[in-house]
């Protein structure tokens, strides 16, 4: 397995592209873990509706909307993940200026973007 990911925001929805991107990470042998205010399964990625206490977490993706990402704020900084990826839409300048403040990476940037690429 390469590196652990949370998608913040995941959905069981095919059409969502945090949905998306939980099958492409998963495909390209990333380690994932689903968080969303409802829970659920997208192949064998259990989504949970409350945050979850995880080791290693490398990377956090954003699919949630800046009003939505607040009550996030100290579970996101908590893991210490050495990225977040504000994925289009979810922009955040108050979230962004904590993470960088606390020596976290971030990227305005697209997952399935990254990851077709081979920048991820």
């Amino acid at each position: 397995m390469k590196n652990k990911t949370l998608v913040l925001g995941a959905s069981e929805n095919p059409a969502r592209y945090s949905n998306m991107a939980i099958l492409r990470l998963v495909g390209h042998k990333h380690e994932v873990i689903g968080v969303a205010n409802k829970s659920g399964k997208v192949n064998d990625v259990i989504i949970h509706n409350s945050p979850v206490s995880s080791d290693e977490v490398d990377t956090v993706t954003l699919y949630l909307n800046p009003q939505n990402q607040a009550p996030y704020y100290d579970y996101i900084l908590s893991l210490k993940p050495r990225r977040i990826i504000f994925n289009p839409g979810t922009e955040n300048e108050e979230l962004e200026d904590l993470a960088t403040k606390n020596g976290i990476k971030v990227q305005e940037a697209c997952t399935l973007v990254l990851l077709g690429t081979g920048q991820y």
